[in-house]
Parts: C-alpha cells; structure tokens; sequence
C-alpha cells in the first residue's frame, strides 16, 4: 500500500467518501454517430476522416447512426437498467476549441437506459454499484499541444476533427461508491462487460474509454454531502484507484486544516501521483440544454428492444460462476474471463472435449497457451498458434485419463502448439503411462537400493520424499502416474522405518 493509499485509509476512519463514476466509451460502429464518416481514423492523418456534419459546417443536418443506438440499448440491458419507450436528443451547450458547433448532441431528460446496478468483486467482498444512465452522445475533436512555444511567444496547439462526432456512450453512477478499490473495480468489470458484448473495445490507453470520477467527503453519520471534485486524466485503472485515494487524503487534509474546498475540475499527472487544478466546475444549468431541433425524438419499439436482448451473450459474472460450478478455482475463472483469448481458447478446448476436466482445460489455458500466445498471439479460434482446439483436446484427455505421464503430456501439448502435430501422432510416439503397482513398485524399490543416503535423510525427518518420486519418473522416462508413484513412495519408505 503506498503512502497516499495509507493516509486515504486512515481519513476514511473520520470521514465517509462519496465517490460517483462517469465512464464515456467510444462505441464499435463502422461510421461516427451523426453522419457516413469513417470511425477508422486511428493513426490517419489529421483531418481526414472529416465531412461538413462533424466539421459542424453551416447547414449540415445529422442523421442518426442505429448501431450506436442498439448498442446503447444492449449495455443497459447488460446492467439491468430500464429502457424508455421514446428518448429525445438535446444540445449541450459549450465553448471549447475541440467543439466546432459550440455545441454537444447529447441526451439529459430522457437517457436510452437508467437504473441500472452493476455488481463487483472487492477484498470486502460483493458490491453493488446503482447506475444513474447511460446515455448516447457525440465525441469532440482532439487537441494536439505544442512542446515548445512558437516565434509568437505561445505555446501552438493544432486541432484534429477526425475524432468530432464519433459515438460516444457516457455512463454514469450514482454517487454511491465508498472506496478508491469499488471504483477501480467497477471501471474493470464495466470494461470486461462493454467487450464481452460487443460493443466497444473500451481500450483506456487509446483512449476509447475514459474515466472521470467525482469526489467529497463528510463526516461520519452526517448525511449531507460535502464539496464535489471531479477527478479527469486516468488513463489506467490503477491511475483510477490511486487519483481516488490522492483526493480523499487531499480535501481530509484540507478539511481538518479549516481551508475551504472549491467544486472543480482537476486532472491527474501520473508522474507526480497528485491532482491538479484545471478549471471550476460546471453545472447541467451551465449547459443550458434544450431539445436538438434537427433531430425527431426517437420511438423504442418493445420488439426492437426484445431482438437486441436476444443478442447480447453471456456476461462475465455468469460466465465466471459457470466456470467455478464446472470445478475451476474463482480465481482462475477471474483470470480467464478477464482475457478474451483465454477465454476463446477455454470455451473451443471445453467444446472439442467434453471428457476433459474443465481443471485441465483451465491449467492449459492459464499456462502454456497463455505464454505463447502473449508471444505469437492469437489464431481465430481462440487458440495459439498452428494449434487445434480438437488435438489440444485429445492431448489434455490423454494426461487426465493416465494414458501418459503429465511431463510427457506437457511436452507433447508444447510440441503441438509449436507445429501444430496431430494429437494421435505425437501419442503414438510414446508408450503409455506405466499403471500397474507391481511394475512401478520395481522401480520405487531399484531407486531405493540405490540411495542409501538419502533413506537416512527420511529417516533423520528431512523432506526428501520428491527426490525418490523425481528418481522414479526418471527411471521411468516420465511415464509413470506421478501421483501413484508418490503414494508407493512413502508406503516403502516408512516401511523402511
């Protein structure tokens, strides 16, 4: 824990933080929200993705994009929220040079989905977070600030428009948070969940998800709420938890000084692990919002409604509690939900062997695949390299079943991954696991004759029962249940006395 960390911990034993969330995610749609403009413009040159609707030119008229308004619809179905029969859009008004109408298309009275809840794992165990909307809105453009001042004396910042008008969904909470952790693991299961279904990448390092979070204090058992700071610039979900911890010890500081808190917009820098003033606050009265005229309200038809949540897959708390039920450790069901390519190659392997041990499965996927897939990558069926879902199967049922030593089973599954060799073939080139105690017990005895020294060591109590077991899978050329033959380890050695 560092030292902010440790100082917001022990605030929190005289006061009570009231944290809520906004999270603004860049939708999956092939065109911006307002007109036909590529949303691909991720390393296009500036300004290029451009036409006079996201440019906000004098008489371009926006034509709204259905993707983005389905995929609006799914996630507040995801989080249990309520979607209206009809929505209407409004102006957000603002003047910022990344906003070229002085405007934002946004919606404020009716959302396309509210009351909503979330519910997240911490190290206090489940919390639940209640979502105040989820609303469907525009992207700005991206400032682009000069390193060094120009001839002029100022500082020179371009602005790229390639961004303006993307489809933006903001999402935000109540103000029902009590911990930097709630907000750290509400942002990483919202992020899983946003993926899991498809409609955003919600990368925090391109910026496709971004997240803001609004933060007071007061004093234990008082009920009104205390001075609103909102807290911009994290751009990773450990910057998330540790800007939170930084603001609860700043304005409990500020508190038990007398100093006065001001409601405002600060930013987080990275490199100083602090906050920073950026500008006062502003309230939805500053944004003066009224009903965008260019734009009819929308109808939510109850069928339209009924064939998106047809759609919308499995979420990550149920595909993890699916995962335990079936005997996988939570932890490992956490890890493997957590990565899509492990969980395509968990879900192509479980498919393509029905006998194997979702245990096995799981240590494969959480293993070998994952270290070669960080080096090589993915194939489209969730599995790495040249391999197959259907012979990384038959190789996994081979090592449950006995049929080969797991030392053998585990270089036969490198083996494959490497080159993509058919399971039968690889198992054919080796003999099958060594079962019979009597044969075994040959073996365990040979090695025991063989080391006096280290039955002594047994005798005088030294843990030395995993060198015998070693010998005998040697001995054995890795073919021996390595499980049974630690069994008939110890029966001879303490027969031995």
């Amino acid at each position: 824990m560092t030292a902010t960390a440790e100082r917001a911990a022990s605030a929190l034993e005289r006061y009570e933080a009231v944290i809520g969330i906004e999270i603004h995610c860049q939708l999956r749609t092939a065109s911006k929200m307002f007109c036909s403009c590529s949303t691909q413009y991720d390393g296009a040159p500036p300004n290029t993705h451009t036409c006079p609707v996201c440019l906000g030119l004098p008489g371009a008229l926006p034509v709204m994009n259905k993707a983005a308004v389905e995929h609006v619809i799914a996630t507040g179905l995801a989080i249990e929220a309520s979607v209206p029969e009809h929505t209407q859009w409004e102006r957000k008004n603002y003047f910022y040079p990344d906003l070229p109408k002085g405007y934002q298309i946004s919606q404020y009275a009716i959302p396309l989905a509210a009351d909503g809840r979330l519910t997240v794992d911490t190290s206090a165990g489940p919390f639940t977070v209640l979502i105040r909307r989820a609303h469907l809105e525009e992207d700005t453009a991206k400032l682009a600030h000069g390193d060094a001042p120009s001839s002029s004396g100022y500082r020179t910042t371009l602005v790229d428009f390639n961004r303006s008008g993307a489809p933006l969904m903001e999402i935000v909470t109540e103000p029902c948070l009590r911990t930097a952790e709630q907000a750290r693991r509400y942002a990483e299961e919202l992020q899983l969940l946003l993926r899991a279904i498809g409609v955003s990448d919600a990368d925090m390092e391109r910026g496709q998800m971004r997240v803001e979070a609004n933060v007071s204090l007061r004093p234990r058992g008082t009920e009104p709420f205390g001075t609103r700071v909102e807290v911009k610039n994290m751009n990773s979900f450990r910057a998330v938890e540790r800007a939170i911890a930084y603001e609860i010890d700043r304005q409990a500081a500020a508190i038990d000084a007398g100093e006065p808190l001001s409601m405002e917009t600060r930013g987080w820098d990275d490199g100083r692990q602090a906050t920073y003033r950026m500008r006062s606050k502003e309230t939805s009265e500053d944004y003066r919002y009224f009903p965008e005229p260019d734009l009819p309200p929308l109808r939510v038809d109850r069928a339209w409604i009924e064939r998106i949540r047809d759609g919308v897959p499995e979420l990550p708390a149920a595909r993890r509690k699916r995962y335990v039920a079936a005997g996988i450790t939570p932890y490992d069901a956490s890890v493997i939900v957590a990565d899509q390519g492990m969980t395509g190659a968990f879900e192509a392997i479980s498919a393509a062997g029905a006998a194997v041990p979702a245990k096995e499965v799981a240590n494969f996927v959480t293993g070998p695949h994952a270290r070669l897939a960080k080096a090589a990558g993915l194939n489209p069926r969730g599995t790495a390299g040249p391999s197959d879902p259907r012979e990384i199967a038959a190789i996994l049922a081979a090592i449950a079943d006995g049929t080969v030593g797991r030392p053998i089973g585990r270089d036969l599954l490198d083996r494959h991954l490497a080159d993509g060799t058919p399971a039968a073939d690889l198992l054919a080139t080796v003999r099958s696991t060594i079962s019979d105690d009597d044969d075994l017990l040959a073996h365990v005895e040979a090695v025991i004759r063989a080391n006096p020294k280290a039955v002594a060591d047994f005798r005088a109590g030294k843990p030395v029962t995993g060198f015998f077991v070693g010998q005998v899978m040697r001995a054995t050329g890795g073919a021996a249940d390595a499980a049974r033959v630690t069994a008939l380890v110890r029966a001879r050695l303490e027969a031995e006395g």
